[in-house]
C-alpha cells in the first residue's frame, strides 16, 4: 500500500476491524517511513447483475425495482409478502445462473408473469398490463381471452 503522504510502500497494519455492514474491512497502516498513520478499507469486488432493457440499454439488477413492481401488482390482493420475495428470488437466482451475468428485461418479465399468473389472476393482469405496455382495449381483452380459455380447458381436464 502507497503511504498518501511521502508514497513509500512499505506499512505495517497497526489494527483491522469488520465494518458495521460486515461488507468491508477497516485497516489502520502505519508508514515505515515516515510514521504517519492512515486507513485503508477492503471489499469484495462485485460485478453487478445487469439487465438488458428493450432499448438495448442495460442497467444493473436491482431487486427493490423488481419486488416494488409485484407489490403494485398485488396490492389489495391475497398474495403474501413471503411469496412476492420467493419470486424475486427466482428472478434473481435465473440472473445469475446467466453465463454472462445478464438477461434481458422481457426474460425476467416473462418468468415473473408465468408465476404470477398460477398465484392470482388478477395481480398477472396488472402485472401484464405494465410490463406488455398494452396498446389498446383490444389488446387487454385478447389477454383476458387467454386467460379465461386455459381457465376453461384445465376445468375440462379434471372432470
Amino acid at each position: 500500500m502507497k503511504c498518501p503522504y511521502c508514497g513509500f510502500q512499505q506499512d505495517r497494519v497497526v489494527d483491522s476491524r469488520e465494518s458495521k455492514e460486515a461488507d468491508s474491512i477497516r485497516r489502520r497502516r502505519e508508514c515505515e517511513r515516515c510514521n504517519k498513520r492512515f486507513t485503508t478499507y477492503e471489499r469484495i469486488d462485485e460485478i453487478p447483475y445487469m439487465v438488458v432493457k428493450k432499448d438495448g440499454r442495460r442497467e444493473k439488477f436491482e431487486r427493490q425495482k423488481v419486488l416494488s413492481g409485484l407489490l403494485h401488482a398485488c396490492e389489495k390482493r391475497p398474495v403474501s409478502a413471503g411469496k412476492l420475495e420467493a419470486l424475486v428470488d427466482e428472478a434473481e437466482t435465473y440472473l445469475m445462473d446467466s453465463p454472462e451475468r445478464e438477461r434481458s428485461t422481457s426474460e425476467i418479465g416473462e418468468l415473473l408473469m408465468n408465476r404470477l399468473k398460477t398465484l392470482d389472476t388478477v395481480a398477472y393482469i396488472r402485472f401484464a398490463s405494465v410490463y406488455r405496455d398494452f396498446k389498446d382495449v383490444r389488446e387487454f381483452k385478447e389477454e383476458l381471452e387467454e386467460l379465461l380459455t386455459a381457465k376453461e380447458q384445465r376445468r375440462n381436464a379434471h372432470k
